[in-house]
């Protein structure tokens, strides 16, 4: 574990001890299971399978096209966010709608319950069904505290 891994895990224990001191069980409870029903099996969590898993060959980044948009701030407007990132969510359905050429051919989903189902029933779907890539850099430039001698020994 990195020392950030284990401030994090310091931070968040003792944010629930104080929750748990001042508030009871049942505060407690319920952000776990906001946390569980936020991920778990509810629909909305459909979008994090959907964004980024590969449910066809070829494929990496799928947008969703449905009614959730509605009260998800447009999330489901992945590729439309990746290739325009600081267009806030709100103006995204705009760039599929002036640009059709471009998101109208793409795969896409329709309902993030069916890409849960997708996802459970498939044999090739899991949670390895990912893209990987090999990173540019090792872990230890990226704990090196003279960085830019490290990328001048790589270009020459």
């Amino acid at each position: 574990m990195t020392f950030l891994e284990i401030l994090n895990w310091t931070i968040q224990v003792v944010f629930d001890c104080i929750i748990f001191y001042s508030f009871g069980i049942k505060s407690l409870a319920y952000l776990w299971l906001g946390t569980l029903l936020g991920l778990g099996l509810h629909p909305i969590a459909g979008h994090f399978i959907a964004e980024h898993y590969v449910f066809i060959k070829g494929f990496e980044t799928y947008s969703y096209y449905g009614p959730l948009n509605l009260i998800t701030f447009n999330v489901g407007y992945h590729n439309e966010h990746h290739d325009f990132p600081n267009i806030p969510g709100y103006r995204l359905p705009e760039v599929k709608k002036i640009a059709p050429e471009f998101y109208d051919n793409l795969p896409c989903h329709h309902s993030w319950i069916k890409v849960l189902y997708d996802f459970i029933t498939c044999t090739e779907m899991g949670p390895y069904a990912r893209v990987k890539r090999k990173t540019k850099y090792t872990r230890e430039w990226a704990k090196a505290s003279d960085r830019q001698s490290m990328l001048d020994s790589k270009t020459n």
